[in-house]
């Protein structure tokens, strides 16, 4: 009878510890990376023309991981571009649920249609010159994010982007921003797409080398729209500034193949001892279409067109506006025109080949002539 109860027993225990290793969860640590390849031609004014040359280069290279525990995910990714190591994503997210999740690190917070792709995954092949004035890229914080079928919105605490680059004792009392993303999407299914939103954001002033400056201004400027040659294109130093205001509505629309993306932005700086307030603006239009390749899919954590399926041929035209020049604040930052045509061929799941040749006008800058860019690009990317 006693051997009848201990072998029960034992039987129970191996049972139950059985039971506790299938269900216990498992760490798992993958690996990822990304490698850009770029090739392109240039034909520029004679202003910029001895900076903007031909040439081949690697703009992106990236190795690191992804970790995820239960509800749990970590992200590192550090940058080897041009010989210089440099923080990408690194941060700690921690699911609330199906529809919910917390973010904090160093990552691009949600504010308007680009902070739904990653750098590498621009469908005009360059991020809209609108954008890279007008918005941020990276930055210290926390984000919070809640997207169901019908609706999206985060909130952001965040600290300036030098934050990540010096200690406070070097930057001194660091700048501060709160910033949010609300859409609404009636039309989400595969082929018929459709969503409306507005971001806003707060930010105090920003970091600056000149003492006279550092956290009494802020800096918005923009490339010329490539990445072999990183030469500033357009520049506006707003000094005496109180705080950054600014806002973007947004849309985005699919039917069947064709796909529409478009945006607008309104930044004001408020200034202190009588200075006028400076406003910038700036807006893009994409108007894209699969000509091989089955219907537009969307991207409920994103908010965005999902990036087409394996085989799809994609051409994107695009037309970008930037004004940073404001009579009335005396600062003539610049304006800016560009179209650009692209050509996405997406391999497989990993690997993309990009072809853009765009057109660029730039005026009205304060101690420049007029200029022009016109650029042939083509590009080979891998992300895993």
């Amino acid at each position: 009878m006693k051997k009848t109860i201990l072998f029960g027993l034992a039987l129970l225990a191996a049972t139950t510890l059985q039971a506790q290793e299938k269900t216990e969860s498992k760490l798992v640590v993958k690996p990822s990376g990304r490698v850009l390849l770029d090739a392109g031609v240039f034909d520029a004014s004679d202003e910029v023309n001895n900076q903007l040359n031909d040439g081949m280069g690697i703009p992106d290279m990236r190795v690191g991981f992804k970790a995820t525990y239960e509800d749990w995910t970590a992200k590192v990714d550090i940058g080897y571009a041009y010989g210089k190591v440099g923080m990408k994503d690194v941060f700690i997210e921690h699911s609330l649920g199906k529809k919910s999740l917390i973010r904090a690190g160093y990552f691009v917070h949600q504010y308007g249609l680009q902070s739904a792709t990653s750098s590498s995954f621009k469908i005009s092949m360059e991020e809209p010159r609108s954008n890279q004035a007008l918005n941020n890229s990276r930055l210290l914080g926390v984000m919070f994010e809640h997207s169901d079928l019908r609706y999206l919105v985060t909130t952001s605490f965040f600290s300036e982007t030098d934050a990540m680059k010096m200690t406070s004792d070097k930057t001194g009392n660091q700048g501060i921003g709160v910033m949010a993303r609300a859409l609404y999407r009636p039309l989400t299914e595969p082929g018929r797409i459709f969503h409306v939103g507005i971001s806003g954001a707060y930010e105090s002033p920003r970091y600056n080398s000149n003492s006279e400056l550092n956290h009494k201004s802020f800096v918005l400027s923009t490339t010329w729209p490539t990445r072999i040659a990183q030469v500033t294109s357009m520049q506006a130093t707003v000094d005496h500034a109180k705080a950054m205001y600014k806002f973007t509505p947004e849309v985005c629309a699919a039917y069947n193949r064709l796909g529409l993306e478009a945006q607008y932005f309104y930044n004001s700086v408020t200034r202190d001892n009588g200075y006028h307030s400076f406003q910038a603006t700036g807006g893009y239009a994409a108007l894209r279409g699969l000509i091989l390749g089955k219907q537009y899919k969307y991207n409920y954590w994103d908010g965005g067109i999902d990036t087409p399926a394996r085989g799809s041929l994609e051409l994107v035209l695009a037309y970008d506006y930037l004004d940073m020049s404001d009579p009335e604040a005396n600062i003539r930052g610049g304006r800016s025109n560009d179209f650009s045509a692209t050509m996405n061929y997406y391999i497989n799941k990993y690997m993309i080949w990009r072809v853009r040749g765009s057109y660029t006008k730039v005026s009205n800058r304060a101690g420049y002539d007029d200029d022009h860019f016109t650029a042939l690009e083509t590009r080979l990317q891998i992300k895993f």
